[in-house]
């Protein structure tokens, strides 16, 4: 590998030495703004991607992730010409920890005398939260601020179910499992009110200390703006939530302040600089950290994908990839990332106790950038440590499990369907009947069961009491700060710190790694397959939302809501 590497590395000073005079002649016209996009969810490191033939380039301003905006920014500087940077926001989804540190980042560049402007044409709450981490906030005459703070509307089926036939029998252990309400409620219960609530101000509350430091305001000031949203951008203006208005074809004129400022992408600035080393490659290979992610539904099997709810994480998929990772010789320690709501209660335990065994071989830090609960949380515990967002959702400690009749229904089109059994609980499985008590009875005493486990499990995990554990149980759901008060979260962070912390565990000092993901195309199953599969009685660890955030859009026609 070194041989090949020092051959490579000839060619890369070779292509710097032949470039050098053009990057000369370029030179005096080198970009002195320098023009990042960030759009969606920036990841923590650059993602591989293949560019099909006769499909438009992608744009060379996108910012490819957190670690590479580190380093060009880095770079940036480093030169004097350069004067700053300007910071173009796309429908951002950026999770609080990503933020945090975007927010860093930025602050270390502004240390070193350079400007940061902020630029967008319809900013949401999101996008406003990232653009007050910038300097200067700028919009075009026609833009808009959407800052309006946020809203929850919940869904529950029970009366329309009714209307058609269809009865839902569930069983749940732990007043805050909720999760079932979106079946067997006709309208919002006050413990699931009292949940929602608790998000809704989570996000509120973050959404006006960001503001409030980002623009100089009192949070009574930035309550008031939000209030008053949403804003056109003369009015964005007029309110201090805007510095400027300014299309993007006029900002060269308004950053030079007499002389048109040069704009460009970071590719622009890297060919035109004669000082910009060359792209040496590594002769040791850097200390990997191997990364498996547990995104989705959890159900058994091998086969995952998209479903009518959303993306499948198949047991034993994520099993084989935590094997795969803890016995790589070339990993030194590996995180676990979740995204999960959970999902069945034997998949997750099969996860929980593959996680412990890959733990005993390797560190492994269990990582909940988003949501890791019910089942998300207890394949979390398998880990030495759990990191968290600080504003993710865990917990939801609970379980629940029922079925759907359709006995009305089938008779309501004349269908009809006989059911001989031999055994008192042979039909429990059964969509043409509810539960008799017998059947009640038994599934409770499963439920029970399958909770009384999911407690030890965690008691056994976090070091604490199984009446500890209970009183934070009963499917309630906490933030990630919430979260590490009560002992359920260790460290609060983003991916990378989570990653040093995992090679610190190993014995490796230093912040320079690199990932090395286990993952693979997934086997789609079949939607046929899957009804079946969640159409009989069966045991869940999940928390499934019955609500979402009510986001605002830009329009070109005014304002609308849109429900995501």
């Amino acid at each position: 590998m070194r041989p090949f590497r020092l051959i490579t590395n000839f060619f890369v000073l070779l292509a710097f030495v032949l470039s050098y005079p053009f990057r000369l002649l370029r030179a005096r016209r080198r970009p002195t703004f320098i023009r990042f996009t960030v759009e969606g969810d920036l990841p923590w490191r650059d993602v591989a991607r293949r560019r099909l033939p006769f499909t438009a380039r992608p744009d060379p301003t996108q910012a490819l992730s957190l670690e590479s905006l580190r380093v060009q920014l880095a770079a940036l500087a480093n030169d004097a010409r350069v004067q700053g940077i300007i910071l173009s926001i796309k429908d951002t989804a950026l999770p609080p920890a990503k933020m945090d540190t975007l927010r860093r980042l930025l602050e270390g560049f502004r240390a070193t005398g350079k400007r940061v402007v902020g630029h967008a044409v319809a900013a949401s709450n999101a996008d406003y939260e990232a653009l007050c981490l910038t300097d200067w906030i700028t919009l075009p005459s026609g833009g808009r601020v959407d800052l309006t703070g946020f809203a929850v509307e919940t869904t529950h089926l029970a009366k329309a179910l009714k209307r058609f036939g269809v009865t839902a029998h569930f069983i749940r252990r732990g007043d805050y499992k909720t999760a079932p309400e979106l079946f067997t409620h006709e309208s919002l219960s006050d413990i699931q009110r009292q949940t929602l609530e608790a998000l809704v101000d989570d996000r509120y509350r973050r959404l006006v200390t960001r503001v409030a430091a980002g623009r100089k305001l009192t949070e009574l000031e930035v309550q008031a703006k939000v209030d008053g949203g949403p804003y056109s951008a003369r009015r964005a203006v007029a309110e201090g939530l805007v510095d400027a208005l300014v299309s993007e074809a006029d900002l060269p004129k308004y950053l030079g302040k007499g002389t048109d400022a040069v704009i460009g992408a970071y590719g622009a600035w890297e060919r035109a600089h004669p000082a910009a080393p060359p792209a040496w490659r590594p002769l040791r290979r850097r200390v990997r950290v191997g990364l498996v992610k547990l995104d989705g539904m959890i159900v058994s099997g091998k086969t995952g994908g998209f479903s009518p709810m959303g993306r499948l994480a198949p047991s034993e998929v994520t099993c084989r990839q935590l094997r795969a990772a803890s016995e790589d010789s070339r990993v030194a320690a590996v995180v676990f990332q979740i995204s999960s709501p959970g999902g069945s209660a034997i998949a997750s335990e099969e996860i929980l106790e593959e996680a412990r065994r890959a733990a005993q071989k390797k560190p492994l830090i269990a990582y909940c950038e988003r949501v890791a609960a019910s089942g998300g949380y207890m394949a979390a515990l398998g880990a030495q440590e759990i990191w968290s967002d600080p504003h993710a959702i865990l917990g939801s400690i609970g379980v629940f499990a029922g079925k759907f009749d359709v006995s009305a229904l089938l008779a309501r089109v004349g269908i009809s369907r006989s059911v001989i059994q031999r055994g008192a609980h042979a039909a429990i499985f059964s969509s043409t009947r509810g539960l008799n008590e017998s059947e009640r009875a038994a599934l409770e005493a499963e439920v029970e069961e399958t909770y009384q486990a999911f407690l030890e499990h965690v008691a056994v995990a976090r070091k604490q009491t199984r009446a500890e554990v209970h009183s934070k149980a009963e499917g309630r759901v906490f933030s990630g700060e919430r979260a590490r008060a009560l002992g359920l979260v260790d460290s609060l962070g983003g991916l990378e710190e989570a990653a040093v912390r995992a090679l610190e565990l190993a014995g490796v000092r230093g912040r320079e790694f690199d990932f090395a993901s286990y993952g693979g195309k997934l086997a789609q199953v079949p939607w046929v397959s899957l009804l079946q599969r969640l159409g009989g009685a069966q045991l869940y660890t999940l928390m499934w939302p019955t609500w979402r955030f009510i986001l605002p859009l830009p329009h070109q026609d005014g304002g609308g809501l849109e429900g995501v």
